[in-house]
């Protein structure tokens, strides 16, 4: 059989082309498997594996989505706000640090002088039997120790045992060298 006939490279034609990449990586894997490697002084049996999965089934919702990108982003802005504005009345009330400082890690990302914004990761774990609601309070401080500004973030919904991560964003940071910091952290 010619190499390059359709049917040696396409395994069917329409048939790889419908194969999912995860069902794909497996053929790859085991004829790399059935092969032994490249040594060139083993023996054996050369075998092929050839896997094909069947088309999935063509489901339409029975109301097509008509939501842009700019709305669902708009909504996600809005869940976003909403966890702010939840997490800064948590923390109205907080004496001192708060219970869960603990729980939340900070880590500040690479910074540029044309950036627009200073960013770090935040990071929570819950390690209560139960999901729970985080407030946090990060600060950005430069070097004297002079806070420049500081971001609330709220955590939804953080389940027993998860760690849930976050970018703490500050315009007012933009450009300098801060270090980000957890100025009170509260679980709800």
């Amino acid at each position: 059989m010619n190499p390059t006939s359709p049917s040696r490279n396409t395994l069917g034609g329409r048939a790889v082309r419908n194969l999912t990449p995860a069902v794909l990586a497996a053929v790859i894997i085991a004829g790399t498997a059935a092969c032994g490697g490249s040594d060139t002084n083993s023996t054996g049996t050369a075998r092929s594996t050839r896997t094909v999965s069947p088309e999935p089934a063509m489901t339409r919702s029975a109301s097509p989505t008509s939501r842009t990108q700019q709305e669902f982003a708009a909504s996600v802005s809005a869940a976003a706000e909403r966890n702010r504005q939840q997490a800064a009345k948590q923390l109205e009330g907080v004496q001192g640090r708060g219970d869960a400082v603990e729980d939340v890690s900070v880590t500040g990302l690479p910074v540029a002088k044309a950036e627009q914004f200073r960013s770090a990761v935040v990071r929570v774990t819950n390690p209560t039997d139960k999901a729970a609601f985080y407030a946090v309070k990060v600060e950005f401080v430069d070097a004297s120790g002079k806070v420049l500004d500081s971001v609330v973030l709220g955590f939804p919904d953080a389940q027993p045992g998860r760690t849930v991560t976050q970018n703490a964003n500050s315009r007012k940071a933009a450009g300098v060298k801060t270090f980000p910091r957890i100025a009170q952290a509260e679980r709800g």
